[in-house]
């Protein structure tokens, strides 16, 4: 494998050899120091499991130091769940091409070892993909999780009725709109796209945009998954160095090329305005909660950097203001 942690292009993903038979579902679990919420993960996988014939499941570990990974797989699953470990931490990207190059299904889910799958999640999607056999992807509905597993939102709704989402392209370039907890991907369509490239926050916004730009993607409004969100995941980390800013603008940038030219520009600064938004108030969430006042200007500063408007402006002029007077939240 490739030493680059963040492939320059598309990794790309063979398509199999040999005619034995292969399972419909690959449900691939890359993890790394999550074994808190890993238990979690897979039982919500196991008691949805379709039978060894029909459904692979596989941890991927890159090198977790937390606990004896192999371990918990064996404890939870029994023999059911196969474990492969990284002989060196490759870093997320490179564990998640991975995940698609020992993928043996013809539909991948790739569950991140912190998240979740609510019960009839791989029946809604299998739906999906009977009914809409020419979809190269599908996704639900989903919401946000905390460390406890307490619900914090459920995300907006893309349509109201399951089926092909009309526009996708659209309105997923003008901002992430699901995540990975969500979506199943055909592994046909991984083989002729690639995998995961570029960045390390954002990559899977990209892949989104690149597979809407090429395949109609299927829908089911039903909120059948769950994305957590703890200060070790990569999302969190990224915040404290402002590198998920520059990540964004980068993805911004590649998006562009999935585009019509005509519609470029117009996306382009809904998207920037977007995210600004966004950082801006997670600026304030940064402080409120970790009271670390170096991340949340870095965090404010490059969301006005990104998009001026009255929200960055006055988010940034905030931020300023709690840090000098040391403010500190009652609650």
């Amino acid at each position: 494998m490739n030493t680059n942690r963040i492939p320059e292009s598309p990794p790309l993903i063979e398509p199999l050899t040999g005619k034995g038979e292969r399972p419909l579902w690959s449900v691939m679990v890359p993890a790394y120091n999550c074994s808190h919420y890993l238990r979690a993960t897979l039982e919500s996988i196991l008691i949805q499991d379709a039978g060894i014939d029909a459904m692979q499941i596989e941890v991927i570990d890159d090198c977790s130091t937390d606990e004896d990974v192999a371990f918990l797989v064996r404890e939870i699953g029994k023999g059911r769940i196969s474990y492969f470990r990284q002989q060196e931490n490759v870093g997320s990207l490179r564990n998640f091409e991975t995940c698609l190059k020992r993928a043996r299904g013809k539909w991948i889910h790739l569950l991140h070892g912190d998240d979740l799958v609510k019960h009839g999640f791989y029946v809604e999607v299998e739906n999906l993909f009977r009914k809409y056999p020419f979809a190269g992807a599908a996704f639900t509905g989903f919401s946000g999780i905390d460390e406890e597993g307490l619900e914090l939102y459920s995300n907006n709704l893309i349509q109201n009725e399951a089926g092909i989402i009309e526009d996708w392209l659209v309105k997923i370039s003008e901002q992430q709109r699901l995540q990975a907890c969500a979506i199943v991907v055909k592994r046909s369509v991984y083989e002729e796209l690639g995998g995961f490239f570029g960045v390390h926050y954002g990559e899977d916004w990209e892949m989104w945009a690149r597979i809407a730009a090429n395949f109609p993607v299927a829908y089911s409004p039903e909120n059948l998954a769950a994305y957590r969100h703890h200060n070790n995941n990569i999302s969190a980390r990224f915040t404290s160095t402002g590198q998920n800013i520059k990540d964004i603008k980068k993805v911004i940038g590649i998006i562009q090329t999935y585009l019509p030219v005509e519609k470029r520009k117009k996306i382009r600064t809904i998207s920037k305005r977007f995210f600004a938004n966004y950082f801006s108030i997670n600026a304030h969430g940064i402080y409120r909660k970790h009271r670390n006042a170096r991340a949340a200007l870095i965090q404010a500063k490059g969301a006005l950097l990104l998009h001026a408007n009255k929200t960055t402006i006055i988010s940034l002029l905030k931020i300023y203001v709690k840090v000098l007077i040391k403010y500190k939240r009652i609650d």
